[in-house]
C-alpha cells in the first residue's frame, strides 16, 4: 500500500483509542486471525453493538504507541474479513457494520492506518456458519449453548414470550375486559373462535384452541395467578435518596401491589404513583422540603412502556421506587432488537409484545395510543421542564435482565447543555474543558461538578485508571461512533 493511498495522520483520535479501555463496545485486534476477527463482530452484533479497533493490539500485551501494527501488519486479512463478513455469518444482509479508516503513524515510525470496524446492535441472532454463536462479555466474548442461545432469542425480543400458547380454560378470560373489548370490535363468535382469529389464541399439537399469554395478560382477573408468575406492579416510595439497609426500613409505607390486566395496571400503577407524589412532603438530608416536579405525561409514558415492553417470560414484577431525588422504574427485560440505551430517543420504536400492543389500541380509552413517539416526547417534555433527560439503564451496568429509566427531580443547569453539546462533539470532555465551561480556574469546582454527575449516573469516567487531573467524562452508553467514526480526516464508512 502506497502512502499516497492513505488517509492523513490523526495520531491525536489514535491516541484517544489507546487510552480507552477494553469493554462490553469495545475492543482492540491486530488484524491476524479472521476467524477470531468474525466472532468479535458477531458477539457485538449480539448483544450491545460496539466497534473493533484493527490494528491496534491488546492493551493487556502491549503499552503505548507500540501496540500501533496497523492493517499493514496483514493487509491481506481485511479483504479475507469483509468477504468472510458476506459469506460466513447467518443473514448476513441483515448484520449492520460500517468501517472507516483512520491514517496514524505505525509503532516502525512508518505512516500507516487501523480500521474502525462499527458493528451496530441486531435485529437480529447471528451465528458464525459450522462456528456456533457468540455474545459480548465486559472482555472478551461467550460461546452459547443451545439453551443460551434461546434465552438470547427471548431476552432481544426476537421470540417473545406472548405468543406461546397456556394450557387454561377460555372461560377464565370471558371477564369484563373481554367483554368491553369484544362490542367495541363488534364479535360475534364465542370466544375462543374470535381470540383464534385475531391472533390471540391458536391450535396445540392436538388441534386444540389455546389462548395465548397475550390473551391471559390482556384479559384475565389476576394474570399473576393464572400464569403461575409475577406479573404485577409494586410500587415503593422511600424516604430520602436511598434503600436503607438497616432493620428500620425507609418506606413512606407499605408498598403498593397493582394487579390485574395490562390495560387495568397501566392506569392504576399512573393513579398509585401520581398520589404519592401529590400527597407526600419529601425531606431532603438537611429536613427542607423537596418539590417533586416531574411532569406527568413523562411518568405516565414512563410506565405506560414499562408494562407493555417488558419480558413476560420472566417471572418478576415491574418495580418503581420513588425517592426524593428521583423516580426509578424496573422492567423486567432487555432493550428489543437494535435499541439500545445510546440510541433510545433516535432508532424509533420496537416492540417486543406486538400482540399486545396491537390490542390494547382497540381497548376502550385506550391507555396506550401507539404512536412510537413516547421516548422522544419523554426527552423533549423533561428539557422544556428545565429537568435532566431520561436516563436508561440495563446491562451491563446492572447485573440483573431489567431497563431501569431514571426520572430525575434535578433541575438541569444550564451548562449540562453546553457541555452534552461538547461530548456529543468531541466524545468525552475533561477537567480544563469544564473549567471553561463553568468560567472558573478552580479546578476543585469542576471537579466536584464532574463527581456529583458520575454519582448521579448522568456521567462516566472513560479513562479510570488515569490521574485524576487527566480523566475523561462522557454520557453513559454513548454511541461509540459519536467518538470515534465521525472523523473528518478519515476515510468515510462504507
Amino acid at each position: 500500500m502506497n502512502d499516497s493511498s492513505l488517509p492523513p495522520l490523526d495520531d491525536v483520535l489514535v491516541g484517544r483509542l489507546l487510552e480507552r479501555p477494553e469493554s462490553i463496545s469495545f475492543e482492540c485486534k491486530r488484524i491476524g486471525k479472521v476467524d477470531r476477527l468474525l466472532e468479535s463482530v458477531v458477539a457485538l452484533a449480539n448483544t450491545e453493538g460496539g466497534i473493533v479497533a484493527l490494528g491496534l493490539e491488546d492493551p493487556d500485551k502491549g503499552k503505548g504507541r507500540d501496540r500501533i501494527y496497523g492493517i499493514q501488519d496483514h493487509p491481506i486479512n481485511w479483504d479475507e474479513l469483509q468477504r468472510k463478513l458476506r459469506s460466513r455469518i447467518t443473514e448476513p444482509d441483515q448484520l449492520p457494520w460500517t468501517h472507516q479508516e483512520i491514517g496514524c503513524t505505525l509503532r516502525d515510525g512508518k505512516h500507516g492506518s487501523i480500521i474502525l470496524l462499527k458493528i451496530s446492535k441486531s435485529r437480529r441472532i447471528h451465528s458464525i456458519v459450522d462456528d456456533g454463536t457468540f455474545t459480548r462479555l465486559t472482555k472478551g466474548n461467550k460461546h452459547l449453548t443451545a439453551n443460551e442461545i434461546t434465552d438470547l432469542c427471548h431476552a432481544r425480543g426476537v421470540i417473545s414470550a406472548e405468543s406461546q400458547t397456556e394450557e387454561i380454560d377460555f372461560d377464565l378470560l370471558n371477564t369484563d375486559y373481554w367483554r368491553a373489548y369484544a362490542e367495541k370490535r363488534k364479535f360475534t363468535r364465542p370466544i375462543e373462535q374470535a381470540m383464534f382469529h385475531v391472533g390471540l389464541a391458536k391450535k396445540d399439537v392436538a388441534g386444540q384452541l389455546r389462548p395465548t399469554r397475550a390473551a391471559v395478560l390482556l384479559f384475565a382477573e389476576e394474570p399473576s395467578g393464572v400464569l403461575g408468575g409475577k406479573a404485577a406492579v409494586r410500587v415503593f416510595h422511600y424516604k430520602g435518596t436511598q434503600i436503607s439497609t438497616d432493620p428500620n426500613t425507609n418506606l413512606v409505607r407499605p408498598p403498593t401491589n397493582v394487579v390485574g390486566p395490562v390495560a387495568r395496571q397501566i392506569v392504576d400503577a399512573r393513579q398509585a404513583v401520581i398520589a404519592e407524589l401529590a400527597g407526600r412532603v419529601q425531606f431532603g438530608p438537611l429536613g427542607f422540603e423537596i418539590v417533586q416536579r416531574y411532569p406527568v405525561r413523562v411518568i405516565v409514558e414512563a410506565i405506560t412502556n414499562a408494562v407493555i415492553h417488558r419480558d413476560y417470560r420472566l417471572a418478576s414484577d415491574i418495580i418503581i421506587r420513588l425517592f426524593s431525588d428521583r423516580i426509578e422504574i424496573e422492567s423486567p427485560g432487555m432493550l428489543v432488537g437494535p435499541v439500545t440505551a445510546g440510541n433510545i430517543g433516535r432508532v424509533g420504536t420496537h416492540s417486543r409484545n406486538p400482540l399486545i400492543v396491537q390490542h390494547l389500541r382497540e381497548f376502550p380509552n385506550p391507555p396506550n395510543l401507539d404512536a412510537g413517539e413516547g421516548v422522544r416526547m419523554m426527552i423533549g417534555t423533561m428539557r422544556e421542564s428545565g429537568l435532566y433527560p431520561p436516563l436508561y439503564i440495563t446491562r451491563p451496568r446492572i447485573e440483573r435482565e431489567a431497563v431501569v429509566t431514571v426520572l430525575f427531580n434535578h433541575n438541569r443547569p444550564s451548562i449540562w447543555k453546553q457541555l452534552t453539546a461538547y461530548i456529543r462533539e468531541h466524545g468525552a470532555i475533561g477537567n480544563a474543558e469544564v473549567r471553561k465551561l463553568l468560567d472558573t480556574e478552580d479546578t476543585l469546582t469542576a471537579s466536584k461538578r464532574l463527581k456529583a454527575w458520575v454519582e448521579q449516573g448522568l456521567l462516566v469516567v472513560v479513562n479510570p485508571k488515569a490521574g485524576r487531573n487527566v480523566r475523561r467524562y462522557t454520557i453513559p452508553d454513548l454511541e461509540l461512533d459519536d467518538e470515534f467514526l465521525s472523523n473528518p480526516k478519515g476515510k468515510e464508512p462504507t
